[in-house]
């Protein structure tokens, strides 16, 4: 172990929110030094990375939808997990190549945020993808813990707190208290299930086919839910299912409202179901605490409210909610010798 902290002073630890759309890396004192989507572009039939290995993130994701037939822009990861398994490492190389430097003859150590329901297969796919990707160690934390300690939610006190992590691929819905996950419930409906819903609902109230990128920039300007205080609208670009030539309509965000009513009501039902799991101590705990929600989905507009009205709770949004995850990996990787135990223990169950 002091072999290890040695070796720390010449590397630049890191901690990773490897996110289903983007991934965000934080550094010790500097904060998210990086925050790209979760995208490579390679050559159709094979995992080679274009542009020698560095059409990743931001460029790649410029590629989705629009690539000739030689080429593929592939989200690697899918519901949280990983999907394929050579891609995630090559773009797990890249990322840490970007913020660590070629010049660094150290490696790395990496804490790497994972959803709380995935199998212990998942688990040690994401652990060797990082550990070939060029980490000297790999420790992985659960998402709702590490977006508890990146909100700076007393989660070591003796004190329920309830977070609700809507990301790009999964949902995840946790009580802490002690330093541990009292009640979890992980759902693979997040932000990807909400541009879904938006694209089938142009493709059956338009007869319009819209891509993914479209639907995520709908959803971001006229995404709401509950009430609204005024109907806004945006013209939606596409191809007409029926003649097959390019066409634009105009929506409003109450019709996306209508939209995103399914997967936000699976969500709400999620956080109903932990309060019910949970111990008359803990739900005593909550009504004075609340819930706390983070990630992206936690910017749809009226979706506090909605909750709070589900439950009878105070719902609050975080300071920063899409980069809560990522932080909470860096304090984590601050305070290895405190969570040694807890970690290693994690590593030797996979």
């Amino acid at each position: 172990m002091i072999f290890d902290s040695l070796l720390g002073m010449f590397s630049v630890d890191m901690g990773i929110d490897l996110g289903t759309c983007n991934t965000l890396v934080c550094v010790k004192g500097e904060g998210i030094v990086l925050n790209e989507p979760s995208v490579v572009a390679v050559r159709k039939g094979t995992n080679h990375v274009l542009r020698n290995g560095n059409a990743v993130g931001l460029v790649a994701k410029e590629m989705l939808g629009k690539t000739p037939g030689s080429i593929s822009a592939i989200r690697p990861l899918k519901d949280g997990v990983i999907a394929d398994f050579d891609i995630t490492e090559a773009m797990l190389s890249y990322f840490i190549r970007k913020v660590h430097g070629r010049s660094r003859f150290v490696k790395p150590r990496v804490v790497i945020a994972v959803p709380s329901g995935i199998t212990a297969v998942e688990k040690r796919a994401v652990y060797n993808s990082a550990e070939r990707a060029g980490a000297r160690r790999v420790y992985l934390v659960e998402e709702p813990m590490a977006a508890g300690i990146g909100a700076g939610l007393p989660i070591a006190e003796p004190t329920a707190s309830l977070i609700v992590d809507i990301g790009g691929g999964t949902t995840e819905v946790a009580i802490m208290a002690l330093a541990d996950i009292a009640v979890c419930n992980s759902i693979r409906v997040a932000g990807d299930e909400m541009d879904a819903a938006i694209i089938s609902y142009m493709r059956r109230n338009y007869d319009l086919m819209i891509g993914l990128q479209t639907a995520e920039q709908i959803k971001i300007e006229l995404g709401c839910i509950g009430e609204v205080d005024e109907d806004q609208t945006r013209i939606v670009r596409g191809r007409d299912i029926v003649g097959g030539l390019p066409r634009q309509c105009t929506v409003t965000s109450l019709e996306i409202r209508e939209a995103l009513s399914e997967p936000v009501t699976q969500i709400i039902e999620c956080v109903t179901k932990t309060l019910e799991e949970s111990e008359p101590e803990l739900a005593a705990d909550l009504v004075e605490n609340g819930i706390h929600l983070c990630g992206g989905g936690a910017l749809l507009r009226g979706l506090s409210p909605v909750i709070s009205d589900a439950t009878g709770l105070d719902v609050h949004v975080v300071d920063d909610p899409l980069s809560c995850v990522a932080r909470g990996t860096s304090v984590y990787l601050e305070n290895l010798a405190a969570w040694k135990e807890t970690l290693e223990s994690d590593a030797d169950n996979f």
